[in-house]
């Protein structure tokens, strides 16, 4: 457990991994179900006009966003969010798909790397004592 600064009040608070305390958890989870229920009824909105408009801020829309909580419409994503690794606009997320699909392979090649040499002796040992 550590203390640390909420990421959205500032506010100190004991930390059990996340950087939100939990008075702004409960805050973004209000705000996701209006800005949620805005966007179903108004499709086209940009992120200027949904927070004007909810009174939710902007930090926050954009944080549900990143999340992949919400999904800006149209393929680019409004402008508002960039793949963090190509920087090609998106539309929720981090990443774009395709850089997904690298970190991906990159993270199954990782795990499913050769085994260490002292696994790999004892396997072969126990496959000769074969009668």
């Amino acid at each position: 457990m550590n203390i640390i600064k909420c990421m959205f009040c500032k506010k100190p608070f004991v930390s059990m991994g996340g950087r939100i305390c939990p008075e702004c958890l409960e805050q973004i989870d209000k705000d996701f179900i209006t800005v949620r229920d805005y966007i179903y009824e108004h499709k086209h909105s940009n992120i200027d006009k949904i927070a004007e408009e909810t009174e939710v801020s902007k930090h926050v829309i954009l944080h549900l966003l990143k999340e992949g909580r919400l999904i800006i419409d149209g393929a680019d994503g409004g402008g508002v969010l960039f793949c963090e690794s190509c920087k090609k606009p998106i539309n929720t997320g981090r990443m774009c798909p395709a850089c997904m699909e690298k970190v991906s392979n990159t993270m199954n090649k990782t795990v499913t790397h050769e085994k260490p040499a002292e696994v790999k002796q004892e396997q072969n040992f126990k496959g000769s004592a074969k009668i």
